[in-house]
């Protein structure tokens, strides 16, 4: 019987298991999830071996302390992150992010921290020994779906994997910083709801993101946005990456736990491929918001994928 599995010690904050979602019932009023950042989490996966849905942990801002208490694994750990392995020998090792490491039973590994980000990945060879729901092992917190009894990991669970370490080697993958506070959009939905002026006024003004965000959405902070027509509108179905503007006239980008409909007037909706850029920014930094059309978006997201497969193709073994 496989008994291969990590002690948590400390669960870290908002560390839940994800993969890239459940599709195809947001008409039961269960939205997709999974990921926040499609691109770490594919590295993360392809760094160990795995296919590319396997499911992985994700964490916010600090993540869990680790032991592998039974076997032996390979891991990597995506995003910006400051961590450490601690072996059973006494040796401690500061970790490099976009990289795999062996871990032996009685090993550690402490992940501190996201480095001027929000969320961090580690994925494992073989993969967590997780139950799926409806094809997808991710946990949707508000709703108590996904393994772990829809909970967020805490101190003291134990975390099963499928199998021992069999890859010898340890890979690498490099990619550059895109720091850039510029996000891109395409009109939303109700956007003639709102002045010409509040157009205006939202692409030539910085929004700042405050303290209230998480998986669902993203509350900023600037320049009013002037509705109208009407502030509430029936409610109809969300996509990931909307900016609803309540009452308040402060926006609020939809994040990858939305809700599955909604009743504000909706100005935007982030392009996919900008839409990693956005979550991983902090609360306190400020962002620009630039209008392109839906070809150029279209365009953009492919160049986006490409630039993912460029780097899970260019992976090497480290000597």
């Amino acid at each position: 019987m496989n008994n291969i599995f990590f002690e948590v010690i400390r669960s870290g904050i908002n560390t839940t298991f994800q993969d890239k979602g459940r599709f195809h019932i947001q008409h039961f009023g269960v939205t997709p999830g999974g990921v926040m950042d499609i691109k770490s989490f594919l590295i993360a996966n392809a760094l160990v071996g795995n296919s590319f849905n396997e499911g992985v942990l994700e964490f916010a801002y600090q993540g869990p302390l680790l032991k592998l208490a039974k076997g032996k694994t390979k891991i990597s750990i995506t995003g910006k992150v400051i961590f450490k392995i601690m072996r059973l020998n006494g040796e401690n090792i500061d970790g490099e992010c976009y990289r795999t490491y062996d871990l032996d039973e009685g090993d550690q590994i402490d992940i501190l921290a996201t480095k001027k980000s929000s969320y961090g990945y580690m994925a494992l060879e073989g993969g967590f020994k997780l139950k799926s729901f409806c094809n997808s092992v991710s946990i949707l917190v508000r709703a108590g779906i996904g393994p772990n009894e829809g909970k967020k990991i805490k101190a003291n669970d134990k975390i099963n994997i499928k199998r021992n370490r069999i890859l010898k080697k340890d890979f690498k993958a490099q990619l550059s910083d895109d720091d850039k506070n510029i996000i891109r959009v395409l009109k939303g939905p109700q956007f003639d709801y709102f002045a010409k002026k509040s157009h205006k006024d939202f692409f030539s003004n910085d929004y700042k993101i405050t303290n209230l965000t998480d998986r669902m959405g993203m509350r900023l902070e600037g320049k009013i946005i002037e509705n109208i027509v009407s502030t509430n509108i029936r409610s109809e179905g969300i996509t990931k990456g909307a900016i609803q503007v309540p009452a308040d006239g402060q926006p609020i980008v939809l994040l990858t736990d939305y809700p599955t409909i909604g009743g504000y007037p909706k100005i935007a909706n982030i392009i996919s491929a900008d839409y990693n850029l956005l979550i991983q920014k902090t609360p306190g930094e400020k962002i620009f918001f630039k209008l392109i059309e839906l070809r150029e978006a279209e365009q953009l997201y492919k160049e986006h994928i490409k630039n993912i497969s460029e780097i899970i193709k260019n992976i090497q073994y480290i000597k």
